[in-house]
Parts: structure tokens; sequence; C-alpha cells
């Protein structure tokens, strides 16, 4: 099923199309990233607002604090499915403090969100993406 959308004159395309390697859609986050988002982009994200769950924002100074403390977020039931990602985040900021912490948080918050808009992207930043991505402008 594709729906278009229009709002000032400018359209976007969305797709619920699934596949056995994708059940949640082509278009869905990855599940590596439903920690953050796991809702499909909509509207207002595809127009450049990055709209994250309300959840994230219980979670983000609950995770603060953990790191913060040196924590294990597995033993959090709330901060589980954050731990890998919060492993790595702490891997590349040895100097992770609480001056920087929620600057930090931010920052990696938005790399994800980065992968997620990248997911929804109709061409995909793969050889094969681009060469549809070419092969579509030629045909405008």
């Amino acid at each position: 099923m594709v729906d278009v959308y229009l709002k000032n004159r400018n359209s976007v395309l969305r797709n619920n199309i699934t596949t056995p390697e994708c059940p949640l859609g082509v278009f869905h986050p990855d599940p590596s990233l439903h920690h953050i988002k796991k809702e499909n982009i909509g509207l207002i994200e595809v127009m450049g607002l990055a709209v994250l769950p309300a959840r994230l924002a219980k979670e983000i100074i609950m995770l603060e604090d953990a790191m913060l403390n040196r924590e294990d977020l597995r033993r959090i039931p709330e901060l589980i499915q954050h731990a890998a990602w919060a492993e790595d985040i702490m891997k590349k900021h040895n100097d992770f403090c609480r001056e920087n912490a929620r600057m930090i948080l931010e920052q990696e918050i938005g790399k994800v969100f980065l992968e997620v808009l990248e997911d929804a992207g109709v061409f995909k930043r793969t050889a094969e993406g681009r060469m549809a991505f070419l092969k579509f402008v030629e045909l405008l």
C-alpha cells in the first residue's frame, strides 16, 4: 500500500511493504535502533523535525545517572534495551562525566536517529541505492 501525503505542494510517498527480512516494513527502523526509535517515520520527521518517543525523556535521565554511576544497565529493567549502546558510548567517550554526559547522550541519540532516517529512505545508501537514485533522476 502506498500513501501520498501532500503539504505545501510537497509530496511524500509512504510504502508499508514488508519482506521476510523486514517483517515490520522495508522502510521501518532496523531492530538494532528500536531502543531509540521503533515507530515508523512520519510526515513531521520527513519535513525535518525529529520526533522521538516520549518514553525517552525518562529513560535518558535514568540512563545518564546509571552511566555516571557505572551501573550495570542489564540489571535495570527500563534500561536493558540501551545497555549495548551505552557500553559503546562509554568506549568512545572515555571523558564521559557529569559536565558532558547529557551533551554526549544527545549527540549519540542524534546519530541513531540519522540511521533511522536512512532506513526510511527509498534510495538506500548503498551502491545499488545510488544507482537507482541516478536512474530515477535521469527520468525526471
